[in-house]
């Protein structure tokens, strides 16, 4: 995952009488891929589809969508997260399902991850794609806490599958620390969603 800007990490190295902290440098140094990640994360815990052949029969059952998200070494998985249909029908994600205790998101570098909406996913099957309204995702490390939204996200899906792969896209800061990048970018690929 990438950051649309760099970080000047020398503004931001303390200063004493006795000259520069260089653990203070690494520290803030850190910073940006883990806004990133979580922001990637986030996304990959939202949204993929169910197998082909899921009618209105299958509105009855317990819907369920898995996620995983592997940047830099760095992964974020959940398993058994609710949706209110199958797709391609009109969908949400249900974030407390996600999001622990109710939930299983978990990552990788000692990130928390929480989602803070309830995504919704339309579906066009003759575009083989999916859209996602707004991604609102909120990433905590130590001190540092970064807000991020995402909105119009669209998904590829993956041959006749219900399984949905990310296009490029990129997430705006919306709160957190002045450590935080001011926006964020996923490249095409790095989060997926499928539905079961």
């Amino acid at each position: 995952m990438r950051h649309s800007t760099p970080i000047a990490h020398s503004t931001h190295t303390s200063h004493t009488a006795h000259g520069t902290h260089p653990t203070r440098r690494l520290r803030i140094s850190r910073i940006a891929p883990v806004a990133m990640l979580v922001v990637a994360a986030a996304f990959a815990g939202t949204g993929n589809a169910l197998a082909d052949g899921a009618g209105a029969g299958a509105q009855a059952v317990d819907l369920k969508v898995d996620g995983v998200i592997v940047v830099a070494g760095n992964s974020c998985t959940w398993t058994n997260a609710s949706t209110s249909a199958a797709p391609p029908n009109a969908l949400t994600v249900n974030r407390a399902t996600i999001n622990a205790p109710g939930g299983n998101l978990a990552c990788s570098g000692g990130i928390v991850a929480t989602l803070n909406n309830d995504p919704a996913f339309t579906f066009d099957d003759a575009a083989a794609t999916a859209r996602t309204d707004l991604i609102d995702i909120t990433g905590k490390q130590s001190f540092i806490s970064c807000r991020y939204k995402a909105t119009g996200i669209v998904w590829d899906r993956d041959g006749v599958t219900r399984k949905y792969i990310n296009r490029a896209f990129s997430a705006t800061k919306t709160s957190g620390s002045f450590l935080c990048p001011g926006s964020v970018a996923t490249p095409a690929g790095d989060a997926s969603m499928l539905f079961r």
